[in-house]
């Protein structure tokens, strides 16, 4: 079993990632895990701790000489505000009401109810955690899984799709979308597009506002048969929409042609299926790359809708917990939009998934054990 855990809050002073279940001799340069985190920074409408922090990540077990050993791996990324917050997010009870209690929740943040939950009387003890500063260590996690899948030929790709109304025109194959999605300072493919997302962010940042919108992750090169029909909780389809969903801000998630084939008759829906020379083929992609809870070989395609940020610079109105007060809500630090960032962000969450999958289909100790596994089952699936 391949799986992973989290912890640190947003302004204490680092993120923890365990990642346990990856096969021995899986090549890993702490470079390549920095390169994925200084992409999920950047992105036009990112607030002021991007300008503060600048992510890379520290291997502290399971890897030597730039190879996992198959002992759990664990990751470090030191978060430098911390020199600001030493005593305010302190773990000392001598440092306690050092920091005045946030006692405004924000609308549509987790602040209210993770109060009521947990009966703090702080919206900082919600807050910290339920922050996506949590991000950048599930990017940290998936640059490994990501590091496992290659071997394989699986690559993982994003692109953002619309921000605030505008929608992208896409065009092109899948790895010029990226590259032109690489260049682009909201990770949009579509030059046009891109600008007037620019300025409708900018637009919303001087009005104090914040701007949602959805993005695309496409894994390519899965084999068929990742997946179950047999159990429902870990089919594939299931497993990325959760993992997606659980993004922070994250609010729908399809695949394939998802909403737009409730829409639809069925002979326009599903994709029909062909026999040549290299055995079984479907001209339509309809269905994302999984039919039945299970990959189908084709490319895996789904989008997710983002919330704009609920932090907001003309706050809304809340009711302060200890008065029963109206107020505006209390102000954090916050992004104007981030939904390039997000959409890296999905990249990992889908790679690890896929990762989780590739573990759960061919297993093995070593990365060379797992291959003589996939290599068999491959020749499998040309014969069949």
């Amino acid at each position: 079993m391949l799986r992973y855990l989290t912890s640190g809050e947003s302004h204490g002073p680092e993120l923890l990632g365990i990642i346990d279940g990856l096969p021995a001799g899986v090549d890993l340069a702490k470079d390549a895990i920095s390169r994925e985190l200084a992409r999920r920074q950047k992105g036009h409408g990112r607030g002021g701790r991007m300008k503060i922090e600048s992510d890379t990540s520290r291997i502290v077990s399971g890897v030597r000489w730039g190879k996992t050993t198959g002992a759990p791996v664990g990751l470090v990324i030191q978060n430098r505000d911390w020199e600001n917050w030493k005593e305010r997010m302190s773990p000392d009870a001598s440092d306690f009401g050092k920091a005045d209690a946030v006692t405004r929740p924000r609308p549509g943040h987790a602040d209210l109810t993770g109060m009521v939950k947990y009966a703090h009387e702080d919206a900082r003890n919600v807050l910290e955690r339920a922050s996506a500063r949590e991000t950048a260590m599930r990017v940290a996690v998936g640059a490994v899984a990501k590091a496992l899948l290659a071997p394989f030929g699986i690559s993982v790709l994003s692109w953002v799709i619309e921000i605030g109304g505008i929608r992208a025109e896409l065009k092109g194959r899948p790895e010029t979308l990226f590259k032109r999605a690489e260049s682009s300072p909201v990770r949009c493919p579509d030059e046009g597009a891109s600008g007037n997302m620019m300025e409708i962010i900018d637009r919303a940042k001087k009005e104090g506002d914040s701007l949602g919108g959805i993005f695309e992750v496409m894994v390519i090169g899965c084999p068929p048969g990742l997946g179950t029909f047999a159990s429902r909780d870990i089919t594939l389809d299931g497993m990325l929409a959760g993992a997606i969903m659980s993004i922070q801000a994250i609010k729908g998630v399809e695949i394939g042609m998802g909403f737009q084939a409730a829409r639809r008759p069925g002979s326009v829906v599903h994709d029909e299926i062909f026999h040549g020379q290299k055995g079984y083929f479907r001209r339509t992609n309809n269905a994302g790359g999984i039919e039945g809870g299970m990959s189908n070989g084709g490319a895996i395609i789904i989008r997710a809708a983002m919330k704009p940020i609920p932090t907001l610079y003309k706050p809304l109105h809340s009711v302060d917990i200890k008065s029963h007060r109206a107020f505006k809500a209390s102000v954090e630090r916050s992004d104007t939009c981030a939904v390039p960032a997000a959409a890296v962000v999905g990249e990992a969450a889908a790679a690890f998934v896929i990762a989780q999958a590739m573990r759960d289909k061919f297993g093995g100790d070593s990365l060379a054990e797992m291959k003589r596994n996939y290599d068999g089952y491959i020749e499998q699936v040309r014969e069949f």
